[in-house]
Order: C-alpha cells, then structure tokens, then sequence
C-alpha cells in the first residue's frame, strides 16, 4: 500500500512553507533525543537516586532504570494511535502543538523531581509516570513531524526531506552528549550526583517554547488540506481497510527494526555498556558517543538525498546489511585492550554511520507506504511498535543477558539479529510510482 497507488499528491506550494514546514517537524524530533540521550546517558546516576533503596545492588538498580525507560517506549504505541488518529482526522498542526507541550512539561518535570532519598518508594513512581507521558508524547511527535515534512517536500525529494528527521535525532543525541559532557567535566562527581544531572532536563523547558513558537506558525499541509477538503464535500472516502493498513504497519515495523535496535544499541546504550562491561569512566563512555553519533550524522541527509534518486532499498539494505556483519567484528575491537584510541573513535564513528544509511531513507519509505487519510497513524504505529521493543527495550535485554550470561558480545549479537530481520523486509521494498515515473 502507497500513497503513490492512490493518485498524485498536492505539490507542497512554496519554497519557504517547505523550509518551515522542515524547522517545525524536525525540532520536536531535537528535544525528544535530546532527552532520552540525556536519560540514556545519566542512567547510572539516574539509577542511583531514584531505584537504589538501601540494600539494592546498583546491577539491579540500573535494570530498574532501563525498565522504566523501556516502558515509555511501550506508550509510543499508544501515542502514535491516539495522536495518529486525532492528526489524520483535524490536522498535523494542532496535534504537533499538543505533542511538544506534553513533552515540554514532562522532561523539565523530570529535572525538579524529588528523589529516593526525600520522598522515597513514591520518586521512581512519579519517574515513571512522567516517563509515560514523555511515551505518549514521543508516539504522536514521529508520524506528524514525517507526515508534515514529507507532504511539505518538492518533488523527488521525499528522501532528503525525510532524513532531517533523522538528521535531528542525531543531532538531539549529541546535544544531550554534549551537554552531559560538558557538566561531566565542569562539576565534581559530588556535584554531578546530586544536582548538576537536573540540569539537561530543565534544560528542555526554553528549547519546548522555541519548539512552540515554530508550530504555532506551521501551515497545514497540502495533502491533508485536499484529502479534508474532499471529504468535506461528499467525496468518495480513500481510507483503506483496516486490515491492508494493520499489515502495511507490520511491514513497515519490520523493515525499521533493524533502525531501531542498532540505532539505540550503538547510540544510547554504548556509555552504559562501556561502564558497566569495559570499565571505562564515565567522560571516556560519554566521547565514544560523541563520536558515534557524530558517524550517525554524517551520513543520514546523504543518504536520504541518495535514496531518491537510486531508491530506498540498495541504501538501507547497505545498513542492514553492514551491521549484521560487523557488528561484532567492531565490538571485539572496542574490547580489545591493545586497540589504540584512534582505532577505537574510528569503529564507534563507523559503528554510528551505518545506522544512518537505514535512518536516512527510512521516515521517507515509512511515509511512501500510507495513504494521505492514515500516513500520520500508519507511519507512526510502524515505528512506534519496532522502536517499544527494540529500542525500548534495548539496555534493558542487553544488560540483564549480559549480567546472566557473563558475555560481552551481547550487544554485537542483539544488533546483528534484528538487522537480519530487517535486510529480509526490505528485500520485498519496491519504488512508489512518483519514483518510477509513473
């Protein structure tokens, strides 16, 4: 099922409403990575004051750390089909509003939480709870902000357009880095304990009215404009069946969760992971995140702008492709002690650039492959359902294998196996019509 098969689109009208339409979709995206990066990359020190009640390992404590995490990550299913549907039926506008509101009161509520140690068992509760409304938020933000990009994007340029989603993800990953970084250094581990980790999270409260401001000056777009303007006249209804829609979604789940997993794997998981199994400090775990983003930015618009003129598939399948073998080749030189640190920031760097040859095309393919009156549910149930488990659920499987199992190439294997998965989804992909010419 595409949009293509369902007739020819709105062209997006003029430049400067593209380029807007681009800012507003893809600055939410910023902040949502932004905090979850940040989460992600405090999660010892997260673990530490809100599930370490006395007696409790600190294994155990940061297992609790990535459940919580996880289950934000089983909202986003929730959000992208409450939000979905709302954005498919009144607009992608207002719903963008509303999701950048939730998720700006919810992150900078995280930074002035109490913690274990004031209020006790009820602090992990309240985190937890803030950390569904982020899920439910960061569910409705992926298939509005890829809906309003793509419907907003000239001809034969879906790609590029649809990568700047990506793009920001890897930019709110290492923004988060950076922040994290910079506090790492310029705090005591005192200080960084017991207040300097609030700090990226208040943070998100002036980046959120930046974000709002842009939203509240968004158009509607195009294609919704003309699919409302349809229906409102008596038109013929161009909503598919359920179930070609439910196995379009599964599909497109499929063809993201090699994405999702090595994305989060490499991305997110890595500074815990080098902690916690290769005894590096913290500042050593936080520079090979750096760098292994800054390898995921590089090569995602870049991929986006080739997918449209060779196709999604042959770039994605490069990714998927890429990481089911090396994943592990590139983890055993992380862990081998005689690996220069060059060595080591170029397979981090590399680590990150093949997931951005599957994260460029992808919000593009996932847009290609719904109808006007369902893409903004459709894309984002697809991504939403591959990224619950598989990212969501990414540090906490990987550190409870690892503490189970004693090996540390957990990781390599976890990446490589959903990234098979993915390369066998991605074979059945086919060109829309707009790219064929047709």
């Amino acid at each position: 099922m595409t949009a293509s098969a369902r007739g020819p689109e709105p062209r997006p009208g003029r430049p400067e409403r593209s380029r807007r339409a681009l800012f507003a979709g893809a600055v939410g995206n910023f902040i949502e990575w932004y905090e979850f990066g940040v989460y992600g990359y405090f999660a010892t020190i997260i673990a530490a004051r809100f599930f370490t009640p006395e007696g409790g390992s600190e294994v155990e404590a940061l297992v609790r750390t990535y459940a919580s995490f996880a289950l934000a990550f089983f909202f986003r299913p929730v959000g992208a089909a409450l939000f979905g549907r709302l954005g498919d039926r009144i607009g992608r506008r207002p719903v963008l509003v509303l999701v950048i509101v939730l998720m700006t009161v919810a992150t900078t509520l995280i930074g002035a939480l109490p913690t274990y140690d004031t209020i006790g068992a009820v602090a992990p509760w309240l985190l937890t709870f803030l950390r569904v409304l982020q899920g439910l938020s960061a569910g409705g933000e992926f298939g509005g902000a890829v809906s309003v990009m793509t419907e907003f994007a000239p001809a034969g340029r879906r790609g590029l357009y649809g990568s700047w989603q990506s793009f920001t993800v890897a930019l709110g990953l290492l923004g988060g880095a950076g922040v994290a970084a910079l506090l790492a250094s310029a705090l005591s581990p005192g200080e960084l304990e017991s207040w300097g980790w609030r700090l990226p999270f208040l943070l998100t409260l002036p980046l959120g009215l930046g974000a709002l401001w842009l939203r509240l000056r968004l158009d509607e777009t195009p294609a919704f404009r003309q699919e409302h303007e349809r229906a409102s006249a008596g038109g013929a209804s161009v909503r598919p069946p359920v179930r070609e829609t439910a196995r379009a979604i599964a599909l497109g789940a499929g063809r993201v969760i090699g994405w999702a997993a090595a994305g989060y794997t490499f991305l997110v998981v890595l500074p815990s992971y080098l902690q916690g199994s290769l005894n590096a400090t913290f500042q050593q775990a936080l520079l090979a995140t750096v760098a292994t983003n800054l390898g995921f930015a590089v090569t995602i618009v870049p991929a986006g702008w080739l997918s449209d003129r060779v196709g999604r598939r042959p770039v994605m399948l490069t990714g998927t492709l890429s990481v089911t073998v090396l994943a592990l080749p590139l983890l055993n030189l992380l862990q081998d002690t005689g690996t220069s640190t060059t060595a080591k920031a170029v397979t981090v760097f590399a680590a990150g650039a093949v997931v951005g040859l599957m994260a460029g095309p992808g919000p593009a393919m996932l847009s290609e492959m719904f109808p006007t009156s369902v893409r903004y549910t459709g894309l984002g149930l697809a991504y939403a359902l591959s990224n619950a488990v598989f990212s969501g659920c990414a540090g906490l499987i990987i550190t409870e294998t690892i503490r189970r199992t004693g090996s540390v190439d957990i990781p390599a294997y976890y990446a490589a196996a959903t990234c098979a998965v993915s390369t066998l989804t991605l074979l059945t992909l086919r060109k829309p019509r707009e790219e064929q010419g047709s």
